[in-house]
């Protein structure tokens, strides 16, 4: 089966084609970044529209990367959500309106579900089931995964999510936008000892997440301190080191309470060197695979959702003509692939 993916969730704009057989062909990529720097942040309506502008040429280019017609595609998936709503409906509706014109099935896939599957892109990808953490600047979240759709989630963030938390640090900072690759670059060259910041929710039982007091405690460092390019670094680093073993203790708990032998690291966080390194020596000494999709896979993509849609497909899930698109979808309300489902 050869599947055209589309991903428009947020300030991503991208493009991929998958086949059952070979693997993926192309995948084509837009970032928003420059567009949205000036504003130190993403502007929906600027993504929604810029997205418009970008999508077509970017299928153009998918499809002659991949050396493929467009009546050669035997369906085209892409992100139905959670997202940006407006910058949703452009990917909808241009996945829905390609698929209807060909006579061949379209079909929504919830975002977060890619990033599970990312991994599987890999030459050697997990089996399952695994447990994984998933982080990035909108979600972080542990979750089993017994199979595709089969998703129990362990624990969630309460309040921001890990990627938001660098983002608000780095803004603390003065380091501009996008701030978490920069932050993370930052604390490379700063020292580990000078602040001793909290590691939320560590001192209680359970797999949630909260990074809101330890962003109050950076903020109070960093009024409290002359902000030279020295303490900055050390903030970072500081910072950085009570996310990463935040999450490395709680993937150790989830390890622990479900037996599991593999965790799988995505989203865009999941790119972050101090966060790999830490939690490959958490499998080294447990004895777990650890798993994490390429950096290019771990920030939004289209090929994860050409995968995760093309395995859906594969196993009988259809749609219907309409257009989908939902600002929040809890992925606990996502179902297993059914040959009924709208049918």
């Amino acid at each position: 089966m050869r599947v055209l993916g589309i991903e428009t969730s947020c300030d991503e704009c991208a493009v991929a084609v998958y086949d059952s057989d070979r693997g993926l062909l192309a995948h084509q990529l837009y970032s928003q970044i420059m567009l949205h720097a000036a504003y130190g942040g993403v502007v929906p309506e600027l993504a929604a529209r810029d997205h418009v502008r970008k999508l077509l040429p970017l299928i153009t280019a998918a499809l002659q990367e991949s050396q493929m017609e467009k009546d050669q595609l035997d369906a085209v998936t892409y992100t139905a959500g959670p997202g940006l709503i407006g910058a949703l409906l452009v990917g909808a509706a241009v996945a829905r309106s390609f698929a209807f014109a060909r006579g061949i099935p379209a079909l929504g896939i919830h975002h977060l579900e890619g990033h599970l599957l990312a991994p599987m892109l890999e030459p050697e990808p997990p089996k399952y089931p695994f447990i994984a953490l998933l982080v990035s600047g909108g979600h972080t979240l542990l979750a089993s995964v017994r199979s595709l759709g089969h998703y129990e989630i362990l624990g969630s963030t309460l309040d921001d999510a890990a990627g938001e938390a660098f983002d608000k640090t780095a803004k603390v900072l003065g380091l501009g936008y996008p701030g978490g690759p920069a932050l993370a670059k930052l604390a490379e060259v700063g020292h580990s000892d000078r602040y001793k910041f909290p590691k939320p929710m560590l001192d209680r039982p359970g797999l949630d997440f909260s990074f809101s007091g330890l962003k109050t405690a950076v903020v109070l460092a960093a009024r409290n301190a002359e902000l030279n390019d020295a303490t900055k670094a050390d903030i970072a680093c500081c910072f950085q080191d009570a996310v990463v073993e935040t999450l490395a203790t709680k993937c150790a708990r989830a390890l622990n309470s479900c037996a599991a032998t593999t965790l799988v690291v995505a989203g865009g966080v999941g790119a972050n060197r101090r966060l790999r390194t830490r939690l490959l020596e958490l499998g080294k000494q447990r004895g777990v695979q650890v798993c994490y999709p390429r950096p290019e896979f771990c920030t939004d993509n289209a090929a994860m959702i050409a995968y995760a849609g093309c395995q859906r497909l594969l196993l009988g899930e259809k749609d219907d003509l309409a257009i989908r698109a939902t600002a929040r979808w809890p992925i606990s309300n996502l179902q297993p692939p059914s040959s009924d489902k709208f049918e």
